[in-house]
């Protein structure tokens, strides 16, 4: 058996990221998807992969020739399209069936039985299709057969996996570039080409930047709770409140057992995003290595910028706080969250390396006065309360507040957004977090992950 993966594509919907990164190798769960897609072939008996390239192919090239697999690849100097790419990898596809798969996909289906069901078929090509309103338009006869590739209504998706027989390329058409539908079309009406319709499968493209966040979320969380990939529809996704920046934030739940997912974007490595998740995870880490209760940053996959954190629910210090009637437990409240900042200010100094950072490595005046002081004016003053005052008119104020708070200097961290909302109580014990849990708007935190600054 063998297969033929698409991977000579531009990757246009993902575009600006793929100038930089084929689309074949984003990856999911740290790997690339090009070898999960050459690990699952190969899982299911397939003893050559064939891979065309032609966009930032030396990319796939140099991947693919680290797998520890039998794999060729086929460099197109002009790209083929679907079908053109096919009838080039003919000299070494003319002896038994093949897999065509696209190479932006995830799925959980047996492809064993697809290629056992399409060889009893006797049809030249079999199309394994599933029910994606997004994608749906292929239509099926009641006999199992393909009748079009554009239903107006009824149809079914392609999900990007297929096997076809060595006949069929002499229906090929005798030029280089064209398209496979084009050439099923043309044999829809002698019954050559089968459907197989796959019921309530995971199938998941990254051909977006949206489709590939989520994907990346759902796999990274079922890792964690331990789930196969046909289990990944039984798991859950909340969006949460924001955080006032760009970061999405999302709770993942499945049974009893939920996780907190942040969503950074698409983080090419050498860029600001990549150093800001650099400083979120090193720092995070760290923090929770000396002991200081922090949420444990439990997965990560770091191109796509998803980020996999203990869920520590709900209840925030400003709820507890007014929910307390006498003094002595308010007190005590506090002191346990003075306890708690003093031992993250000493205790998180220790080892404490500058080069996570990803602003400045030690709060400079320079941070305070652009991304505390300026910020307080721009988004408070003249955004939230709509007042007509200028940066200028306060500057004189705003130099002496940075020149005071850095007098006396002090070795440690300062949390730089420790607010009341960003103080959970889990199992009546204070955490540091910096998103908000649901319900609750927005605040203005300032990276990295925790918000501090060595000083």
């Amino acid at each position: 058996m063998k297969a033929l993966i698409l991977a000579a594509g531009y990757g246009t919907r993902l575009l600006p990221y793929t100038l930089k990164i084929p689309k074949p190798l984003f990856t999911l769960n740290s790997r690339p998807i090009l070898e999960h897609l050459i690990r699952q072939l190969n899982d299911h008996g397939c003893e050559q992969i064939i891979i065309n390239t032609h966009h930032l192919h030396e990319q796939i090239e140099a991947f693919a020739n680290q797998l520890p697999f039998n794999i060729l690849t086929i460099y197109e100097p002009v790209i083929l399209d679907t079908g053109g790419a096919i009838a080039n990898a003919r000299p070494f596809l003319e002896k038994a069936p093949f897999f065509v798969i696209n190479s932006d996909i995830i799925f959980k289906v047996d492809l064993a039985r697809i290629y056992t069901a399409h060889v009893n078929s006797g049809c030249l090509a079999t199309l394994v299709l599933h029910d994606d309103e997004k994608f749906n338009k292929v239509s099926v006869d009641d006999q199992g057969y393909i009748q079009s590739f554009d239903s107006k209504s009824a149809g079914l998706a392609f999900t990007g996996i297929q096997v076809l027989s060595p006949e069929i390329f002499d229906h090929f058409p005798d030029k280089k570039a064209f398209s496979s539908i084009g050439v099923y079309g043309e044999l829809l009406t002698r019954k050559k080409v089968r459907a197989l319709v796959e019921k309530d499968i995971y199938w998941s493209d990254i051909g977006t930047k949206e489709s590939y966040s989520l994907t990346s979320l759902l796999e990274l969380s079922a890792s964690q709770f331990g789930l196969d990939r046909n289990q990944i529809k039984t798991i859950q996704v909340q969006k949460l409140a924001g955080d006032g920046s760009d970061r999405i934030w999302h709770r993942v739940s499945h049974g009893q057992s939920s996780l907190i997912a942040g969503d950074h974007g698409i983080c090419l490595p050498d860029t600001e995003p990549f150093r800001q998740l650099s400083s979120f995870i090193h720092i995070g880490r760290h923090l929770f290595s000396k002991g200081i209760p922090v949420p444990r940053i439990l997965n990560v996959d770091r191109l796509s910028g998803m980020v996999i954190l203990e869920d520590l629910g709900d209840i925030q210090l400003e709820t507890l706080a007014g929910q307390q009637k006498d003094t002595p437990g308010l007190l005590k409240l506090y002191k346990d969250v003075i306890d708690l900042l003093i031992g993250f200010s000493t205790k998180g100094a220790q080892g404490f390396h500058a080069e996570w950072t990803c602003q400045t490595p030690t709060y400079s005046k320079e941070l305070i006065l652009e991304k505390e002081c300026r910020y307080f004016m721009e988004a408070f003053i003249n955004g939230y309360l709509s007042l007509d005052a200028s940066w200028p008119d306060h500057a004189e104020e705003f130099e002496y507040i940075a020149d005071q708070a850095l007098k006396d200097g002090f070795i440690g961290l300062m949390h730089r957004d420790c607010q009341s909302r960003n103080i959970m109580i889990c199992k009546g014990r204070p955490f540091l977090l910096i998103f908000n849990p649901p319900g609750s708007g927005p605040c203005n935190t300032i990276w990295p992950l925790f918000s501090w600054t060595p000083m």
